[in-house]
């Protein structure tokens, strides 16, 4: 919230910014005073006010204009062919910029208090994730397509339930805010069938079943998203206990999604896996597919990810080759961190939204 409060519209200028309207104005004089009585510089001072009300608010624009009004009104600082009316003129578009600070402030309020509410209802639908669950240790970072947006198509949550932790990746149809509804509505099925369905393929079918309901109630839409679901052990000893040297068996299911990676000290390899139907077609008989075992130990990462990332490209349309450009790193958090900043310098600007999760089962400690 922080980071967002700082550049939103109405927030304090930086220093440098406020002290432009006092350099210009004094710019203008010395002008005025360095050049020949011949040259016009009577429309620079037209500017000062209007400029000046694009950075104060209302008191600051009137204060300098009052200045600049003021100088003018000294002999010996206004130039011959600066007249009486022209000073009055001055005065004038200054009562009217501070008018417009006015405007511009009043929006700018109206802005903030668009944006404060847009925020809290966004992290509403998709908080941020805890950097623990169980004995999972999670790192998780998304970006949004649209600039203005802190939650678009994608997804990602982790839970922990009676089956052991859960944890899920998704890429909704479409992106940015038309496709909150449908986050909001999956993430709450998933958080659900967390807690009632023994297998993964039982959450993968209800989150489709969401989905396809959804999609029945508006007409002429389609529903479908893409989905990989990870399930880990939990304190209690649930699915894919702990074996030799504190290894557990994740199991993992696709359902038309991008298989996660193995990023371990070694290397980083991509989980090999059947992949199902997309969520949400609408077929007669949803099957999800078999879940893959993917042996994990405190020195594996398990990195989930969204097309977002996969189908960026460079300036020459080269795409980027996520496993390829991986440091290794057993940080969960900074693990996900160093893909993005990878990834924003490998393409410049990234034009989907993306979602990354970083999973690593620690000890128990």
């Amino acid at each position: 919230m922080d980071r967002a409060a700082a550049v939103l519209p109405g927030a304090r200028p930086p220093g440098w910014l406020r002290l432009m309207p006092w350099l210009l104005l004094a710019a203008v004089l010395l002008a005025q005073l360095a050049t020949p009585e011949t040259v016009q510089m009577g429309f620079a001072f037209a500017v000062v006010a209007p400029l000046t009300s694009l950075v104060y608010g209302v008191w600051g624009t009137s204060l300098v204009s009052a200045v600049m009004t003021g100088l003018l009104l000294v002999p010996e600082v206004r130039a011959a062919h600066v007249t009486s009316g022209d000073v009055l003129a001055f005065a004038l578009i200054g009562a009217v910029s501070a008018f417009l600070a006015w405007v511009r402030a009043r929006r700018d309020a109206q802005l903030v208090s668009v944006r404060t509410v847009a925020e809290a209802a966004q992290f509403a639908v998709l908080p941020p994730l805890p950097p623990r669950v169980g004995r999972v240790r999670c790192g998780a970072l998304y970006r949004a397509a649209e600039r203005t947006a802190l939650v678009g198509g994608d997804l990602y949550d982790v839970q922990s339930g009676p089956y052991g932790v859960r944890a899920v990746v998704a890429d909704v149809q479409g992106h940015g805010l038309s496709a909150v509804a449908t986050v909001a509505a999956l993430l709450g099925t998933f958080r659900e069938a967390v807690l009632d369905e023994p297998e993964l393929s039982g959450v993968a079918a209800r989150l489709d079943r969401r989905l396809v309901v959804d999609s029945a109630r508006q007409e002429k839409s389609e529903l479908f998203a893409t989905a990989v679901l990870v399930e880990l052990p939990g304190d209690g000893g649930c699915p894919g206990g702990d074996g030799e040297g504190g290894e557990v068996a994740a199991r993992v299911l696709s359902c038309g999604h991008p298989p996660p990676l193995l990023v371990t000290e070694g290397g980083v390899r991509e989980v090999a896996m059947e992949s199902g139907p997309p969520l949400g077609l609408g077929l007669a008989d949803f099957r999800a597919p078999g879940t893959a075992t993917v042996p994990l130990d405190p020195s594996c990462v398990l990195l989930a990810h969204t097309d977002g990332v996969t189908e960026a490209r460079d300036a020459d349309g080269v795409f980027y080759p996520l496993a390829e450009r991986i440091v290794p790193d057993l940080d969960p958090v900074a693990l996900v961190r160093a893909v993005w900043r990878d990834l924003s310098s490998y393409t410049g600007r990234v034009a989907d939204d993306v979602a990354l999760l970083a999973l690593r089962v620690t000890r128990g400690e």
